[in-house]
């Protein structure tokens, strides 16, 4: 007995596994990033990391503020620049105290964060400079 497929059913088939593929294709957008962290001026240019360290770490300042330093970010920062150098193009900043975005990229919410920390796992950021541009 040969049985044919009712239209319906090759209909139900066919949505259901273009909802599975369309699921797949969403999934795969959601790649882990490793970011390279620098704490730099304003022109991109690596300082020491005291400068953005919010609990106050370097003495003499007044409530931990020393303005126009940033967190940098990028999947193509490698560790190992040292301070004064301007980092590459293509990278991302956020203001060292905001914790909102240190959190969103598992660093800790205030303090210091060393130069060249890479962190692993960071989802879906990938350098896209949602947080603004370094420059060139």
């Amino acid at each position: 007995m040969n049985r044919r497929m009712s239209s319906r059913s090759v209909s139900l088939t066919s949505t259901f596994l273009l909802l599975a593929a369309g699921g797949a294709a969403a999934c795969s957008n959601d790649k882990y990033y490793d970011e390279g962290f620098y704490c730099a001026d304003e022109n991109g240019v690596i300082v020491d990391e005291d400068f953005c360290d919010d609990n106050g770490g370097r003495t003499g300042v007044s409530n931990g503020y020393y303005g126009g330093y940033y967190l940098y970010h990028s999947p193509s920062y490698r560790s190992g620049y040292p301070i004064g150098t301007k980092l590459p193009s293509g990278g991302s900043r956020f203001a060292y105290n905001d914790s909102a975005s240190r959190s969103s990229y598992g660093l800790p919410s205030s303090g210091r964060v060393g130069n060249g920390t890479v962190k692993s796992s960071v989802v879906g950021k990938g350098g896209s400079g949602s947080h603004g541009s370094s420059g060139g």
